[in-house]
Formats: structure tokens, sequence, C-alpha cells
């Protein structure tokens, strides 16, 4: 017997259809019972991290307080179960070939041939890790991807290896779509059956199937199932469309999910609390009386003829954990900066508030910095996050101290006022072309000045937020800009950089930008105070 308790949870058919709510779901049943569980999620890309890759290609990379650069499920993990994740939380098949690899140099493998196997038995041990690090009595193992993917084939026999070591300990879920096509008018489960198949031909047996689908899956799918997945009929499990995703722990408990899993690893049962987020639901269900309209000025919007929102993920989460919280109803208007550029700031009609989020680079951001004039001159409630703030300073250059040249070094090496410049040490950093890993990453400190709609904000004067970034206010302009209005509200606590920028209530009801990243430490527990100060603002 292990001493801890493996729960495997594998995608069939597409991407995207839950697998990291339901990984979630499940967590947040065991933990709510008493259980110590942690989540990972493994992925097969090759990158060390999420951080370089494009948003577009994998949405929002989630970031952790230590400075970990994860995949958007770890922010659900985080979300869900009240807690940090950390970099123990996250692990890509770059970092199980670069950690073998070290081995290998260092003689570890002590002159044997070095194969496929080392593979499943470093992510054994990472699994394992992550379980004694975090104390835990049971891991649930998110595997990325889909089963049937090449490169993922790995996890999948760490699943078998793990299952043949410790009988009992280790479950399988799989979680596959059930498609209904429009002309058929019936769900399909052909494509979850070949899904399965696939398993098998791992060597992998899943003990339940979760049935992603519009509706609940009815007695002769579940029969379908059972025959040809051989899987129990009480083990298939549906997992309907619901309004919010924090429905889908109610939706598992209630089809008895938690009860037969703790039955199948040899647990005790414990009944769940769940009142609290009993509370949450009713909160995100209640009617809302006052409804707003936000303006969301980005760059990473557009996949081919698509638009998306997972690229801001974390933003639009904790947009709504705030406006649950204040009981408004709000939508979000997707603009993409370029648009902007092209057709001016009236195709943002007249919003009630203005974000400018996370970017990088030259492309759309003369956009962004419209937006935030317009946001300024129109007196509309406006957040700037990241280079959101940083552009807002630009715009706030050009317009109020007259600087129309002025300009973020990013996007122009040659201005005559790089009111935005890089972190000085970020110089050589960029001149080795080590991207990876290496921005200002991370929680840190600030202090916040008295007195400022910052101070009234946090109610204290000492904060912390993630970060995730390489350039930075000018402090060389701090003079000119606090001359002509602009407030400084906080510096870092280390190296004193401008880390909230906003205007005084007497000229504008709510302007603000933050260098740090409010939305990756917001949760429908705790909404974030900026967010919810946002919020308010448009009420």
């Amino acid at each position: 017997m292990s001493k801890l308790k493996y729960i495997f949870i594998s995608g069939g058919v597409i991407s995207g259809i839950g697998k990291g709510i339901t990984s979630a779901s499940v967590a947040y049943l065991l933990q709510s019972s008493g259980y110590r569980v942690t989540p990972v999620k493994f992925e097969g890309y090759l990158n060390i991290d999420a951080g370089t890759i494009n948003p577009i290609e994998h949405g929002d990379p989630f970031l952790c307080e230590d400075g970990t650069e994860t995949d958007m499920d770890i922010g659900t993990y985080e979300k869900f179960l009240g807690r940090n994740m950390n970099k123990d939380n996250f692990v890509t098949m770059g970092q199980v070939y670069r950690d073998i690899i070290a081995k290998e140099r260092r003689f570890e493998y002590n002159g044997e041939d070095v194969e496929a196997v080392h593979i499943s038995n470093e992510i054994i041990e990472k699994i394992q890790k992550v379980g004694k690090n975090q104390n835990a009595e049971i891991v649930l193992i998110e595997l990325g991807g889909t089963a049937g993917e090449y490169w993922n084939v790995f996890f999948y026999e760490a699943s078998r290896i793990l299952t043949l070591r410790y009988p009992g300990d280790v479950i399988h879920i799989h979680v596959s779509y059930v498609p209904t096509p429009e002309h058929l008018g019936e769900p399909k489960t052909k494509p979850t059956q070949l899904s399965v198949r696939t398993l098998n031909s791992m060597g992998v047996q899943p003990d339940f199937i979760v049935a992603r689908s519009n509706t609940y899956i009815d007695q002769r799918r579940r029969d379908r199932f059972a025959l040809f997945c051989n899987v129990r009929g009480e083990d298939i499990i549906s997992n309907p469309d619901c309004k919010s995703v924090y429905e889908v722990p109610f939706i598992l408990y209630k089809q008895e999910f938690y009860k037969k899993i703790v039955r199948k690893l040899g647990l005790v049962y414990k009944e769940p609390n769940l009142e609290r987020i009993k509370t949450l639901v009713s909160s995100i269900k209640r009617e809302k009386k006052i409804k707003k309209e936000i303006v969301i000025v980005g760059k990473y919007f557009g996949t081919g003829e698509y638009q998306l929102k997972d690229s801001y993920a974390a933003l639009f989460d904790a947009i709504d954990h705030a406006s649950w919280k204040e009981g408004v109803e709000v939508t979000t208007k997707w603009i993409d900066a370029e648009q902007i550029e092209k057709k001016g700031v009236e195709i943002m009609g007249n919003p009630d508030g203005i974000i400018v989020p996370i970017g990088w680079g030259k492309r759309g951001s003369e956009g962004m910095i419209a937006a935030a004039n317009f946001a300024r001159v129109q007196k509309i409630p406006f957040f700037g996050l990241c280079y959101g703030m940083q552009l807002a300073v630009v715009a706030f250059a050009r317009n109020v101290l007259g600087w129309t040249d002025a300009n973020t070094t990013e996007n122009d090496l040659k201005t005559a006022h790089p009111v935005i410049h890089l972190i000085p040490d970020q110089e050589k950093i960029l001149q080795a072309r080590s991207y990876g890993g290496s921005m200002r990453l991370g929680g840190w400190d600030a202090v916040i000045k008295r007195n400022t709609k910052a101070w009234e904000i946090y109610k204290t004067t000492l904060i912390n937020e993630r970060h995730r970034h390489r350039w930075e206010f000018n402090n060389a302009y701090t003079r000119d800009f606090e001359d002509k209005g602009l407030i400084i509200s906080a510096r870092s606590k280390i190296e004193n950089l401008v880390e909230i920028i906003e205007l005084p209530k007497s000229v504008h009801p709510f302007y603000m930008g933050t260098q740090g990243h409010p939305e990756y430490k917001s949760s429908p527990w705790k909404p974030h105070p900026l967010f919810l100060a946002f919020i308010n603002a448009m009420i």
C-alpha cells in the first residue's frame, strides 16, 4: 500500500472540455470533507513553463505567488481551493526532459542506458514530490491534451505503472466530450468509445467516465458507455453545461461521485461541507438589478476568424468575482486595440468602465494609449493592468504634459521622452536573449502613500501583488508627472519602482493603473479590493 492516493484525470475527443474544472471540483469535494489534497497539472509541450507561449495559442499564463508561470488550470485550482499553488503543481515535458538529462550528466543513473522508462519514472517522482512537499493524502494528476496525442503517451504510462505498483491506491477518471450534432438531435457515444479504446491500448482502463455534454446523459447512452467502454453504468457521471463552473461540485456530488471515488480508494467517507460554495452559487444566480458594461481593450482576442477570451482568463474571473460580490450584472465588450487605431475610439461606444490589460510590444499599443486617454477625458472609470498602466502613463505624458513623442522604450528606443523604460537589471538579460522565467516575477511588497485612493481601497500601507514585467515607470520623470496632477500612490518596498498611479477624485471618479496583477490574486471567496473599487466606481 502507498501512503499516497492518486487520481489521474485525462481528457478525450477535444481539448477545452472542462478537464481542469472537473479536477478542481473533485479536489474541492475532497478538501471540503477534510482530506489533504493537492492537484498537479502535466503539460506535454517542451517549454519549461508557460511564460514564453503566445496567449492566443494557449490562453492566459497564470502567475503563481512564487513567480511560476503556469497553465490557466493552476489558477482554477487556486480559485476553487482557496490557496496558493507553486512550481510543484505545474510540470511540463520540457521540465521532465531537462531534469532527466541533468541527472544523466551527473551520473545519477550509474551508467544505465537512459530510456523511455526513465521518462515515466521521472513523472512519477514529480507526482510523489508534490504530494510529499505539500503534505497531501491525495494527489490529483490532470493530464494535459487528449488521449491519443503521441506527445503525452508517457503520462499515461506513468498512470499504468503507478496502478500496477499500488493496486487500490490509484484511480483514473476520463473526461470525454459527448457531442449532439444539430442535424441528428441525439448525443453520440462513439467518440468516447474510441477515446477509451485508445486508453486501453496504452494499458489504462478508466474507473470513471465523466461525460461532458449539453445536458445530462440518458440511460440509453449510459448503457452504451458501460457496454463498450467496460465501465459500470453507475460509474458514468454526467457533467452538463451550466451557468457557473462553481455549480459543478454540486452536480458531481448529487451523483455520488465523491462517495464512489472515496470507496474505490479505500478511504473513509466523510460528508463534505458545501455550505460555503452554496452561498457563492446563490450570489452568482441571484437577480442583478444593476447592469453595467465594461470595454476591454486588448491585443490577444483574435484567433483566425474567431475571438476568444482565454487570453485574459484571470481578468474575466476577477471581474466576475467582484461583480458577484457587489450584486452587479457586468457584460464585457472585447475590442481589439488595432481596431481603435483604424477606426477611432468611437467604436468603444459609451461604456461604464474601460480596462486596458496585460500585453507586450508595439502592435495595438497606440489603440491602448488612445483608450486610456479617452477614459481620462470622458471621465469613464479606468483600470490599467501592467502594460495598461504603462500605456496610461504614456497617454498622460502626451496629452497632459504635451510630450507628443513620449513612449515606452519597449516600442520606441529613440523616443525623446522614455517615460517607461527597461528595468536596469533586465538589460543584460535581454542582451543575452534569456527570455524564459527572467522577468520580475511573483509576489512583491509595495508601500502605499496615505490619503490616496489606493490607500482607501487597500486600507493598509503595505501590500503584496504578483508581478510579471520587464519595463517600469521612469523615475527621472516623477516630478514632471506629479506637478501635472498624476499621483504615484505606491512604490515597491525594495527597488522603489512605481507600483500604482492614479488621478485625484477631484478630477476623475476612478482612474488607476497598477504595475502588479491583482487579477491573479482574486478569488470567488475573496474578490480583489481593486476590482471591487472599480465595479463600485461604475455604479
